[in-house]
């Protein structure tokens, strides 16, 4: 239990149904969903689609999504993929043709088609009870009535403010008076809401098949993108096989590749290895054990991941981490591990459990802070920038081409043990979250800390240069990985976010946490 006279908060517990996410306006309108009787997924895309509305910076519908789902409870995990592709006429030949060594973060080339509608359309088709039409209702309302703006929205809003001044179409709509909205605020987003609305009606088609579609790929070819109207109709979400590996007696889930969640599972495997329980939580040992351990899957995926799902096996192969643990010195930093270079980014996070127990783990995207900096004005879609992930490298497994996925940062998370879901949870920041799931899980399953704590607690991360580490990371711990070779320096911003909610099968009862880093909380009945 919490010190209940230093500041923090308690986790939320109820009985029957739990949503967690990273925005209050986008958990009401989940809960809504689910005293309705909507089931946990009507609850997750219902507070996807408000956080594409009132969480601009971090999502939108012009993104990507990927699902976990544990059906009733237990412990058979499904996948979805909702992640889009890169146009049909992408090539690596014609980006070098341009003078480009490397795939640009922002602009036309960086944008993928959008997967996120697809999926939300098929995930409502095999496990929703309510229309979409109804899932829809509270995003179309907070973008045509207008929303009030909350305090890391706006903090986010601001720094991304120079990058959409350079867009018309996106100062137009995210700058009102040439200005980024402050805290409190009320804003409104009539073209998206106009553009929520046709889908609702009109169902997927409208989106990929329509006058959408047509508006978005003009669009992005006035501005010299290779996107063309066959990218957006031949777009589909995929289900696949999750992956998984056991640590601590539980098995932690993740998407395959082209998502980076095995990446997650390669630190998992290495730091089970190590007695994490007989060290201070908050001390350099344990922090020195988890940035070691995440230099060298980090390495690994930057070696071997994309596209291809078959590229897990090896990483999860029995003796691969034993080979990887050998490497680490507990009195040392690793010199010779070249890492590359790591930078957060901003995403959208949902865990729901409903009074059946259905859990869904759902994570939504544009990537950077909004996306690649482009907005369609007709129909106020912000576009994502994964195909900045790309390499220019034929021979790389994560090399550009065409109608091809990149490899993806948003991962999210679940958690089963002894045939029933335990832990739908997710994190939010590009290429921190393997790092924060495992530090997560660490904090749960070796420290025992209530769900909340785990949540809140200090975070340290390596971005390939330096240790980042948040101001709550105490003074003697900084000294102390110092001391074991580590540069450390002290976070500009917080380090991602998340949200997790804890099924007690033996006492029937929900536990829900929302970071306090984000604006968002959890709420149950």
């Amino acid at each position: 239990m919490r010190d209940f006279q230093t500041p923090g908060r308690s986790a939320v517990r109820t009985t029957q149904a739990m949503v967690a996410t990273s925005h209050p306006l986008s958990t009401l309108a989940a809960l809504d969903v689910l005293r309705e009787g909507g089931t946990a997924m009507d609850a997750a895309i219902c507070a996807a689609a408000v956080q594409a509305v009132v969480e601009p910076q971090s999502t939108g519908i012009g993104g990507d999504c990927f699902v976990l789902h544990c059906p009733g409870g237990g412990d058979r995990v499904l996948g979805l993929n909702g992640s889009g592709r890169a146009p049909g006429r992408a090539s690596i030949k014609a980006l070098r043709g341009m003078g480009l060594t490397q795939m640009p973060t922002f602009g036309p080339h960086s944008v993928t088609t959008p997967g996120a509608i697809d999926a939300w359309f098929r995930l409502s088709a095999d496990y929703g009870r309510l229309p979409m039409a109804r899932l829809l209702e509270p995003a179309i309302a907070h973008a045509e009535d207008g929303y009030v703006i909350h305090d890391r929205v706006a903090y986010d809003w601001q720094i991304a403010a120079p990058r959409l001044a350079e867009d018309p179409a996106s100062a137009a709509i995210f700058l009102p008076g040439s200005a980024a909205p402050q805290v409190g605020d009320r804003y409104r987003q009539p073209a998206l809401a106009q553009t929520l609305r046709t889908i609702a009606q009109a169902g997927r088609a409208a989106f990929y098949d329509g006058d959408l579609a047509r508006a978005m790929v003009a669009h992005l070819q006035s501005l010299g993108g290779m996107h063309d109207p066959a990218d957006w109709a031949a777009t589909r979400s995929d289900a696949v096989t999750p992956i998984s590996t056991l640590y601590r007696g539980y098995q932690v889930h993740q998407v395959p590749p082209n998502n980076q969640g095995l990446t997650a599972l390669v630190m998992l495997d290495i730091l089970s290895g190590f007695d994490l329980a007989a060290l201070d939580p908050d001390g350099p040992e344990r922090m020195h054990l988890e940035i070691e351990a995440a230099r060298l899957a980090y390495a690994d995926r930057d070696r071997h991941l994309g596209e291809d799902a078959g590229l897990a096996a090896r990483p999860l192969a029995p003796g691969h981490a034993p080979g990887l643990r050998a490497a680490i010195h507990p009195d040392r930093r690793i010199q010779s591990l070249p890492g590359p270079e790591l930078a957060t980014s901003d995403t959208v996070y949902v865990s729901v459990v409903d009074r059946d127990r259905n859990a869904v783990s759902s994570i939504n995207s544009t990537y950077h802070s909004f996306g690649a900096g482009i907005t369609c004005p007709q129909t106020g879609i912000i576009f994502q920038n994964r195909g900045a992930s790309f390499r220019l490298d034929a021979a790389h497994s994560n090399a550009l081409a065409p109608r091809k996925r990149p490899l993806h940062t948003i991962m999210p998370g679940m958690v089963t043990k002894d045939g029933h879901a335990v832990m739908p949870y997710g994190v939010m920041g590009g290429d921190y979250q393997p790092a924060r799931h495992v530090h997560l899980l660490a904090n749960l399953l070796d420290y025992g800390m209530d769900l909340q704590q785990a949540i809140d607690h200090p975070r340290a991360f390596h971005d390939g240069r330096v240790v980042q580490v948040e101001r709550g990371v105490p003074a003697r711990t900084i000294a102390g990985l110092q001391d074991l070779g580590h540069e450390v320096a002290c976070a500009a911003e917080p380090h991602g976010g998340a949200q997790a909610i804890w099924i007690d099968r033996e006492r029937g009862t929900l536990t829900g946490a929302s970071d306090p880093r984000k604006d968002g909380i959890a709420l149950g009945y």
